[in-house]
């Protein structure tokens, strides 16, 4: 399969964002803590150079913990500060304002100097889409997302949402998509149900996925399924049909049912926990 976004709407959210960068203190972008470098935008560094910069690793319950500890430690030693949440359960949202004022401490004191007191962050959440950035942003808000209005200086139209005392987030980020020459990254943005199924061949992307579970976290389809792992992929593919009940007329395979049953259950985290690249293979 061949993999590809749209760059309309890339071009019109970078649009969006380096009209805004100017007004922002704060940059929070959202990632799969799945796939954390395939999920993010090359053109975020670029664009928010000399901001503040928070990395949260989202939807952390699906992802290997082993894992989740590699892409902290890696975010970490490039400068970001970085935390592992779930924007779901509401899991490490407790940890943002501690973390959105560590990471503003230079603006923070350079206010107070200046005699400028209690000024909330400026903050803009980024992410592409289905990492979770609106229901983080809820989660962060809570009952307490309220407008503040049009501030001098900021574009007609454009709307600040206090969080809290301390942070204010524009309402009007835009999405950002990844750019990716390399197919593996399109590949993993399918996985995990970023990129629209109707678009692709759930057939050999669940062959894919079931060949990568095997290959990188053995026994789990076993585990799962109740199969024989040792066999070829083949073989384990009409195992778990026959299993599953994917079957036509004549005991011929259902390979789209199939694939439907086997690519909802790795992506809810029914098969395990899974992370499907690591810092020192994914550059």
């Amino acid at each position: 399969m061949n993999y590809q976004w749209y760059p309309g709407h890339m071009t019109k959210a970078r649009r969006m964002m380096e009209e805004n960068i100017k007004l922002i203190d704060l940059v929070i972008e959202v990632v799969d803590s799945r796939i954390p470098m395939s999920s993010r935008n090359p053109d975020i560094d670029n664009l928010a150079k000399n901001k503040a910069r928070i990395i949260l690793l989202n939807k952390s319950d699906l992802s290997d913990e082993s894992a989740n500890k590699q892409w902290i430690e890696y975010f970490t030693s490039k400068g970001f500060f970085v935390l592992k949440i779930n924007s779901k359960t509401g899991m490490g949202i407790k940890q943002m304002n501690a973390t959105v004022a560590e990471a503003c401490k230079e603006k923070i004191e350079r206010d107070k100097r200046k005699g400028i007191l209690n000024r909330p962050v400026r903050a803009m959440v980024v992410g592409i889409p289905n990492v979770g950035k609106s229901t983080f942003i809820n989660a962060y808000a809570g009952k307490a997302c309220t407008k503040t209005g049009n501030k001098p200086g900021v574009t007609k139209g454009k709307q600040w949402i206090r969080l809290n005392k301390n942070v204010e987030l524009l309402d009007t980020p835009g999405i950002l998509w990844p750019k990716f020459e390399d197919q593996a990254v399109g590949l993993r943005l399918a996985m995990i149900g970023s990129m629209n199924d109707e678009v692709l061949n759930i057939e050999e992307l669940a062959f894919d996925t079931a060949g990568f579970i095997k290959e990188n976290y053995p026994g789990c389809l076993a585990q799962r399924y109740n199969i024989d792992e040792s066999k070829e992929i083949l073989e384990i593919m009409n195992d778990i049909a026959g299993k599953r009940g994917c079957l036509k007329k004549g005991a011929e395979v259902d390979y789209e049912k199939l694939a439907g049953i086997i690519l909802d259950d790795f992506r809810s985290g029914r098969i395990g926990q899974f992370t499907l690249e690591r810092p020192d293979n994914s550059q």
